[in-house]
């Protein structure tokens, strides 16, 4: 339902009215300190000393959610000379590190225990599911944006092609496929078993064995064990994580926990949240409506236009046959006429060669008479 200017306004005064009497009381943040993640959540382990850079989980990812293939085909590996990041439609990327030694590392959305972008978002279009897996519901989402800001790991793109009906994406674990008992696309696909699906909390104890196996291989950490509170994605490495790529500047607080103490501290913000947030869905409602009357209007004023040229182009064709056609006449009556000239003066050639043919004739014939009448004359003479 449409908000007018009039009733958000009128809607914001009356929080501030509140907020300035005592009637709100003081809020706390949602921050649930002890929260360690859904008990048997799953996660996936990327073991980076094992990983060879085939981009083979790109392409399945790319196969699994149905994206655009990519300017340059999957067994092209000059991409990884460039350091990538998630799009819009590319959901994970492995970029290539050179340090001690060369390292390749997948990219993708590392669903949090604690998203700070479900934290952020005031309509709950981000959501962590029990399966581990962070969700997305693009009927909710208004296209604020938050989440992009939110996320101290900068996955979540936006659809900025996509005028009407843009959303928000990132990597979803194959969250349809885990429902179905079937394990990541990219996990499937990896051949060096450098990515490994499972529970979060054997995932971390089989990192650890490895850590402590093979000390010389491995720095003494748990990517995303504790980070932002825990994510349900986790790394080893052979070398410190910020020379491939990754934060160490995060903490282990999460998201919702660090904004707790401020939000608590000021309550008109908190009051004043869900009233503002209501007025810019409505402005960004409003404002898709009339971006989408405006797209009307314009297809129809081209609609219109180009029936206008069309009938007008029709009309010059039409036109430009009627020349052509009068002019193919006249060229082919003055072709006419010119043959029959030709004739003429070739029958009055054949009849004047005729008249003298016919007139050699005779005189050969008198000729040949005159001669016949010489002969006689001289023979009856000799008698």
């Amino acid at each position: 339902m449409a908000i007018s200017r009039r009733k958000f306004l009128g809607s914001l005064g009356a929080a501030i009215g509140a907020t300035t009497t005592g009637a709100l009381t003081k809020a706390y943040g949602a921050a649930n300190k002890s929260f360690k993640g859904y008990p048997g959540s799953s996660g996936v382990l990327h073991d980076t000393t094992l990983c060879i850079g085939c981009r083979k989980c790109e392409q399945a990812c790319n196969k699994v959610n149905k994206l655009p293939e990519p300017e340059k085909p999957f067994d092209d590996l000059t991409v990884l000379d460039q350091n990538r990041r998630t799009q819009a439609d590319v959901y994970t990327v492995v970029n290539k590190f050179q340090a001690k030694e060369q390292v390749f590392v997948k990219k993708q959305c590392n669903h949090c225990l604690e998203p700070a972008c479900a934290s952020a978002c005031f309509v709950k279009a981000f959501k962590k599911t029990a399966a581990g897996p962070v969700v997305y519901d693009a009927s909710l989402c208004v296209g604020c944006r938050y989440c992009m800001v939110a996320c101290p790991f900068e996955v979540p793109a936006y659809e900025y092609d996509k005028v009407l009906t843009p959303k928000v994406t990132k990597c979803t674990m194959c969250a349809p496929r885990l429902e179905e008992g079937k394990l990541p696309g990219c996990v499937e696909a990896c051949p060096r078993e450098a990515l490994i699906f499972g529970q979060r909390d054997a995932l971390i104890k089989i990192a650890r064995s490895r850590i402590h196996k093979y000390p010389d291989k491995y720095i003494d950490h748990v990517y995303g064990e504790h980070e932002m509170g825990g994510t349900s994605w986790l790394y080893l490495s052979g070398q410190s994580f910020e020379t491939i790529g990754m934060r160490e500047d995060l903490g282990t607080k999460s998201a919702p926990e660090l904004t707790s103490g401020p939000l608590s501290a000021v309550p008109i913000v908190v009051g004043l949240w869900p009233v503002l947030l209501t007025g810019v869905y409505a402005i960004s409602k409003r404002k898709d409506k009339i971006a989408k009357e405006e797209q009307d209007d314009a297809l129809q004023a081209a609609r219109v236009q180009a029936n206008e040229e069309m009938n007008q182009k029709i009309e010059d064709l039409k036109g430009k046959m009627n020349k052509e056609k009068t002019a193919a006449i006249n060229f082919e009556v003055k072709k006419a006429l010119e043959e029959a000239e030709k004739a003429r003066e070739a029958a009055k050639e054949s009849e004047a060669a005729k008249e003298k043919q016919a007139e050699v004739q005779e005189e050969q014939t008198a000729k040949s008479i005159g001669e016949s009448v010489d002969s006689l004359e001289k023979g009856k003479q000799e008698e």
